[in-house]
């Protein structure tokens, strides 16, 4: 009796191998006849390789061990999306494989999302996958859209059905919409704001889509700015997006660009209303993220930054504190320049000379030279002391009204606190 049941154990190990092989090889000839001939069962599970978790998802805060996250478990239909196999996938849908299973978190439609293959994804939302159903870890399959390749997939769901607007089922709470912004994709973003993305939708921390769009602009590994993140803060703000949306720390999308020192989003944002000196929960504006940024954005022009403020009617540095900006900027003697030149006169203090290092005093020595001999007990120049009483008289709205002067060119730069490399 115990040999026949090794013996049909053998026989179904080897059986449920020739199926693996099979699957693999897209031989739908052989899988046809094994599943016409019900040696095998349609949704019999494998455990396979999946080191990248392709056909895997855990819920969020749960500790893995190590051999979790090198296999997964399979069925057929995960493997015939995994491998792009629509034959094999066609034939065990003929033969009614459970469509939505999901053995290790994920669904065959999220697996075909992961991989980006719209062939695949039409032949499951045709033979009635669950557009909208929740991995073990809260995504749906469009929340799984997060690469170039994929625009096609995201654009089949919504066709289909899908909901736009559907937030993650965990601890982040996202709509496609956030996912879209984060993964520099504007064109999705501009496809789920045209079928019904609501633009000023929040996720767990409060952030709207618009907010992770000026936040992720900065590659930070590559210390580089990303122009589809800025198309994507385009895009939402001509969508009417909310500039000023506060998020759980009272963060405004323009502290995220300001701590990113990106002169393009603070650009963007400002031209469309944001406001300059609105105040996150520790009481800092834009104007103080960009100075605590500004030695660690090589890729950066925080002179931009700090001009952009400027002219929008940003406050000034506290005048005691104005150490801090040599402390930070030092490097970028433009930077320093611009935010003196934002004051009628500020003199030096002995703690001024110890936030410049001897190595930047040397390099940029015509400017410091400059900068201490202006910044004494003696008034500015009068051409100075004009600008900024015109700036005075115009409050926030230099950006607006310099252009407008009937002025040379180089008095509107002057205005505008262009800098020209040394204080007088």
């Amino acid at each position: 009796m115990e040999g026949a049941v090794s013996t049909a154990r053998a026989s179904t190990k080897i059986t449920k191998k020739t199926f693996l092989e099979a699957l693999r090889a897209n031989d739908f000839g052989k899988l046809k006849a094994l599943l016409v001939q019900r040696k095998v069962d349609v949704d019999t599970v494998f455990e396979v390789e999946d080191e990248n978790m392709v056909l895997a998802s855990y819920k969020q805060g749960y500790w893995l061990p190590n051999y979790k996250l090198k296999s997964s478990w399979a069925t057929g239909l995960h493997l015939s999306v995994l491998f792009g196999h629509t034959e094999s996938l066609l034939v065990l849908l003929d033969h009614h494989a459970t469509i939505n299973c999901r053995p290790n978190g994920k669904t065959p439609l999220h697996v075909a999302c992961e991989v980006a293959d719209v062939e695949c994804v039409k032949i499951l939302c045709d033979h009635g996958a669950k557009l909208n159903a929740y991995s073990l870890s809260g995504h749906t399959a469009l929340h799984l859209c997060t690469t170039e390749s994929a625009i096609a997939c995201a654009k089949q769901l919504v066709w289909r059905g899908a909901n736009v607007n559907m937030k993650t089922n965990n601890a982040d709470e996202e709509t496609p919409l956030h996912v879209a912004v984060r993964s520099g994709l504007p064109e999705l973003a501009a496809f789920y704001v045209e079928h019904g993305a609501l633009v000023d939708s929040v996720n767990a921390h409060l952030e709207t889509p618009l907010a992770l769009a000026a936040y992720w602009a900065l590659r930070f590994r590559e210390q580089e700015y990303s122009p589809q993140h800025h198309r994507a803060c385009r895009l939402l703000l001509a969508a009417k997006a909310q500039v000023n949306a506060r998020d759980e720390d009272f963060k405004a999308p323009l502290h995220k660009a300001a701590w990113n020192c990106d002169e393009s989003a603070m650009r963007l944002l400002l031209e469309a209303g944001a406001e300059a000196n609105l105040l996150d929960v520790n009481g800092c504006a834009a104007i103080q993220y960009v100075l605590k940024v500004t030695p660690v954005r090589p890729a950066a022009r925080p002179d931009r930054c700090y001009q952009l403020l400027l002219n929008h009617g940003a406050a000034r540095i506290y005048p005691p504190q104005f150490h801090k900006v040599l402390e930070s900027c030092h490097a970028c003697p433009l930077a320093v320049e611009v935010v003196v030149n934002a004051y009628e006169h500020i003199a030096w203090t002995p703690k001024w000379k110890k936030a410049v290092p001897e190595d930047s005093l040397e390099r940029h020595w015509d400017f410091y030279h400059s900068l201490f001999t202006v910044c004494s007990n003696t008034p500015r120049s009068l051409l100075h002391l004009a600008r900024c009483a015109v700036r005075r008289a115009l409050l926030g709205g230099c950006h607006r009204a310099v252009p407008l002067l009937p002025l040379p060119g180089h008095l509107k730069s002057y205005l505008l606190l262009e800098p020209e490399g040394v204080v007088y």
